[in-house]
């Protein structure tokens, strides 16, 4: 039987799931799409870059709504397709079929949730077990995954990354002839692309508090940047409480996509559009009015579902407080201020 990508895109949008075997034909024939491109995507304005997502499929519909639908939009999405929210399935079902419909005008690029060890614990693997009934889907996607590409530059100007930046990377050249059809390492080069974070009080990398990547700050971006001869680094990874943030004089962005993260968090989220010119422009907005706020037991088994990482709740950060005891880290994360809700305190900055 031939594959119908048309019907099964039509299927994704009326949130039906596609049947295992579907997902299994789905997944190769995107890897062997995804092996022919670099470790580094050169692109062309035109294209709306969208953040993390985290399995909150009423929003990607919104973020269509909101861009436009393929193929009449180029998409560039920036990875953590999957966990946390209750839609990770149709979430990356739906992403892996218009990549593979339109391969010129949809980029997934790998986050660091993207990963068999973080998927296992954060609710994308519990979720594949409830519904197909076996964890085939989970290893069909999670397979996928070491395929995915680690960053792409839009009009040789715009480095964009899940993360951040590494202190063993220098040039986009050493990216290009990485070994990424892999697993996610605990560290080295890949993982810090995926994991690390920028922090504006700093000027040079230190250890992150993720407990993977580096914090890097305004000399690490400007070297990094006149090294490429580039002018932005674009990325994801942080929960934004306004959509977006903006640092080092305009040399990097974050974009994140997830409106009122985990159901419960109240922030604003975005969409970057980059146009022809260099220009850029955060389309800001709300949790699609479809979502369905999950019970106190979902969100737990979301955040919960094979336990917490040890060290989560030690990190350091300060957070600035909003008032209502949802605060901003210092350097662009999340942070609870007198929180006494260990879901909330869970979600503090490990997204």
């Amino acid at each position: 039987m031939v594959l119908d990508l048309d019907a099964c895109i039509e299927s994704l949008f009326q949130r039906q799931l596609l049947a295992e075997s579907v997902i299994k034909e789905i997944c190769e024939k995107t890897k062997e799409l995804l092996m022919s491109e670099s470790n580094v995507v050169h692109i062309k304005a035109p294209v709306t870059v969208v953040g993390d997502i985290h399995g909150q499929f009423y929003d990607l519909l919104e973020i269509f709504k909101i861009g436009g639908y393929c193929p009449d939009t180029n998409y560039l999405f920036l990875g953590d397709y999957v966990d946390r929210g209750l839609y990770s399935v149709e979430t990356i079902s739906i992403l892996t079929c218009l990549k593979l419909r339109y391969p010129d005008r949809v980029q997934l690029v790998r986050g660091n949730h993207e990963s068999r060890a973080v998927t296992q614990t954060y609710g994308f693997y519990t979720e594949c077990m409830k519904k197909y009934g076996s964890a085939q889907v989970w290893h069909y996607f999670t397979d996928l995954f070491d395929y995915l590409t680690l960053s792409v530059v839009i009009d040789n100007m715009i480095f964009c990354v899940h993360g951040g930046l590494s202190p063993s990377i220098h040039t986009i050249d050493q990216i290009k002839v990485m070994d990424r059809f892999k697993e996610i390492p605990h560290e080295g080069p890949m993982a810090d692309l995926v994991w690390s974070d920028p922090d504006p009080g700093r000027e040079e990398f230190a250890v992150s508090p993720r407990g993977a990547g580096y914090t890097f700050g305004s000399l690490v971006v400007e070297k990094f940047l006149h090294e490429n001869g580039m002018d932005h680094i674009l990325r994801a990874h942080q929960l934004c409480m306004e959509g977006f943030q903006v640092l080092f004089d305009d040399r990097l962005s974050t974009v994140w996509s997830a409106p009122n993260y985990c159901y419960r968090c109240g922030n604003l989220a975005s969409i970057l559009e980059v146009g022809v010119e260099g220009e850029r422009h955060f389309n800001v907005f709300e949790a699609a009015p479809e979502n369905e706020r999950p019970s106190a037991a979902e969100s737990h088994r979301t955040l919960f579902s094979n336990g917490v990482p040890t060290g989560l709740f030690s990190n350091g950060i300060g957070t600035i407080a909003t008032g209502d005891g949802v605060g901003v880290n210092t350097n662009g994360g999340l942070g609870f201020s007198n929180s006494s809700d260990p879901v909330q305190d869970t979600i503090h900055y490990f997204l």
